[in-house]
């Protein structure tokens, strides 16, 4: 990562191996991105400690950031797009309505002292928590508030989801078999075929991103790409090896940990409760959001609601799977919001970075 202080290798080594450790602990509890959790957790405890890596190198960044961007872009499948094709309008419509509820309360949230608007409309972005968290940084927002409210939201959608589900909209359980239009959302190809992937796009769409002055251009270059090429149908059961995900999740995390310290540990901690409060409130909106795209397009309730709950696409898919309800249509409104969100936040944040003054960073 090149770090040349005095005892770097070992530093190094010991922030790996406890990432390692607590991304199998989270893993097991079913904690989602636990490879990110890990890494963050692990690197803040030992940058507060006096005991980590001085930062990530920025190249290590950039390719961790690419790593993700492809893991997104194949979420768009052909017949993804097929299933919103016919409602694209309405759909359309209700993402950027969520966009606005979601940024709307990232602007609240900026007038919490010590928090800049810039970083709380990256924070509270619904959409793409760890490509946003990836490039926050880049974008001149504050990682480290990011990627603990980011994170936030996500564990309490995956926690009220199946509640609301059941008790809002009584759904019930019927298992996988009887899912409509279930998506796999595993690879069939063998994983060397996702490295070449990743590679390619990589090696591709970051200086094309970069040539047009694309902003998170190591994300969304490659993510557009990967898009590009799922959508065509020529991208057909491909993931990217679950093993360079989580070193990519790692990273990530490990970026923003190893920046925290007591005054930035004190800042998002103070944060929190408005935080917490923002997120339930565009939860509730995006549930009524819900039921205007289920009256729309005819979805059912359950559905509208599980189209456009905000984050956790994989939670979402498990709760649609196991509810009986037409997965597929669910899985695509997920898909597009989070593509939209991923390619238009970069692009409001530049324009809310030059508008507003930013706090520094603690």
């Amino acid at each position: 990562m090149s770090d040349r202080t005095p005892g770097a290798p070992a530093r190094w080594a010991l922030l790996a191996v406890l990432t390692a450790a607590a991304t199998v602990g989270l893993a097991a509890l079913s904690v989602p991105s636990a490879a990110l959790f890990a890494g963050l957790a692990v690197a803040t405890a030992l940058a507060l400690a006096g005991l980590g890596p001085v930062a990530v190198d920025k190249r290590a960044t950039a390719g961790a950031q690419a790593v993700i961007g492809v893991v997104i872009g194949l979420l768009a499948r052909p017949e993804t797009l097929g299933a919103v094709a016919a409602d694209w309008l309405p759909v359309l419509a209700i993402s950027v309505a969520t966009l606005v509820a979601s940024m709307g309360a990232g602007l609240a949230m900026g007038l919490q002292r010590g928090v800049s608007p810039l970083t709380g409309m990256l924070a509270q972005t619904a959409g793409g928590a760890s490509g946003l968290v990836a490039i926050s940084r880049e974008l001149g927002g504050d990682e480290r508030v990011v990627s603990v409210v980011q994170y936030l939201r996500v564990g309490l959608v995956t926690a009220t989801m199946p509640v609301v589900a059941v008790v809002g909209y009584g759904a019930g359980h019927v298992g996988a078999g009887g899912a409509g239009g279930a998506t796999d959302t595993g690879g069939t190809a063998p994983w060397w075929v996702g490295l070449l992937v990743v590679a390619g796009c990589s090696i591709v769409g970051i200086p094309i991103a970069r040539r047009l002055h694309v902003p998170a251009g190591a994300l969304l270059g490659p993510m557009v790409l990967a898009a590009a090429l799922s959508l065509s149908g020529v991208l057909v059961g491909v993931s990217v090896p679950s093993l360079l995900v989580d070193v990519a999740y790692a990273v990530i995390g490990w970026q923003a940990g190893l920046r925290f310290t007591r005054r930035a540990l004190a800042t998002v901690l103070r944060v929190l409760p408005l935080a917490t409060a923002l997120i339930l409130a565009v939860i509730a909106v995006c549930a009524g959001l819900g039921l205007v795209l289920s009256w729309a397009t005819g979805m059912t309730p359950l559905e509208g609601y599980l189209a456009t709950t905000p984050g956790g696409v994989y939670a979402v898919l498990a709760t649609a799977i196991s509810s009986g309800v037409d997965v597929t249509s669910v899985v695509a409104v997920q898909v597009l919001r989070v593509l939209l969100m991923l390619i238009v936040a970069p692009l409001l944040a530049r324009v809310v970075g030059r508008r507003t003054a930013g706090t520094p960073p603690a």
